[in-house]
């Protein structure tokens, strides 16, 4: 989950702790004044497409991408009907973003915003999903003059620099990311807490 802490907040105080995506990038649009209209129609505009990214995109991709890989693996049965499932609702969700897109150059308030930036990783990654962009040509459109944005190559650029190769994993570790993502649980209230 990212977390950023900001020492020097809006308004002065005490440093400011903020999770999850979204509204740490509404934090950081409003205290830079930069991509987060202030203009209140504008501004829901915005909100909308960061809260839809929130609720549908990044949690219907996931799934689909969840049982996209352990389909590649016997010892999970039969994945047909989750498969079907995410792969029609990841279409779905492009057909979302084409019509959002439909006669706009971006998702939101006719500029590039945090809804954009937001909204722009998943929905690149279509060639592992099983999407024709074809079908999607407002989508289409968008995703090439988001990825020629300077700052977005770069962005791009900064996490190949950081990829892994898997084959460079210890089996070890492999077992311990895969306790990490596939098999975690709620935890207590630390003791220290109460």
């Amino acid at each position: 989950m990212p977390v950023i802490v900001d020492h020097e907040p809006m308004g002065g105080g005490e440093p400011i702790t903020i999770f999850e995506s979204g509204a740490i990038m509404m934090y950081l649009g409003e205290k830079a004044q930069k991509f987060w209209p202030e203009e209140p129609h504008l501004k829901y505009e915005v909100c909308e497409w960061i809260l839809w990214q929130a609720g549908n995109q990044g949690p219907k991709f996931g799934e689909q991408g969840y049982f996209r890989r352990a389909a590649h693996d016997n010892k999970h049965g039969d994945l047909s009907f989750p498969l079907l499932r995410f792969d029609n609702e990841v279409h779905r969700l492009y057909g979302v973003l084409n019509l959002g897109l439909f006669n706009k150059p971006y998702l939101a308030a006719d500029d590039y915003t945090i809804a954009d930036m937001i909204c722009y990783p998943w929905a690149s990654l279509w060639q592992g999903r099983g999407i024709d962009l074809e079908e999607f040509p407002n989508v289409r459109r968008w995703l090439t003059a988001v990825e020629e944005r300077p700052a977005v190559k770069k962005g791009i650029g900064i996490g190949r620099d950081l990829r892994e190769d898997p084959a460079s994993i210890s089996s070890e570790e492999q077992a311990r990311r895969a306790k990490l993502v596939y098999h975690q649980r709620a935890q207590a209230v630390p003791k220290e807490w109460t």
